[in-house]
């Protein structure tokens, strides 16, 4: 049997939350910039398109992040190996501190 200690538990919280406020923050950041960046892009492409100069298939770029989307759905939903109740419960401490500070992080920054 594991002995687990309230120290331990509040050390891997504490940690997690301070991990994961540092990342929510970045995160958004980033975000941020990849949102400007694909918004100057697809204004570009339009600009250019009335110009004359290109020419955008818009049905055909959209349903690639359709397939994306899909793509990413179908892995999240694949079947997962037995012990992975085990390895979840082992985590739950930082990843909650994690999930916490994250949000957290996100929401400031």
């Amino acid at each position: 049997m594991v002995d687990i200690g309230l120290q331990q538990i509040g050390l891997e919280l504490g940690s997690g939350a301070v991990i994961g406020g540092l990342i929510g923050f970045a995160a958004k950041k980033v975000a941020k910039i990849i949102a400007v960046l694909v918004g100057v892009e697809l204004a570009l492409f339009k600009f250019l398109e009335s110009q004359g100069i290109l020419v955008v298939d818009w049905e055909r770029l959209s349903a690639g992040l359709v397939n994306a989307s899909n793509a990413a759905t179908n892995a999240a939903t694949g079947s997962q190996p037995p012990g992975i109740v085990v390895s979840l419960l082992s985590v739950i401490p930082v990843s909650a501190g994690f999930a916490g500070g994250f949000l957290v992080g996100f929401k400031k920054g």
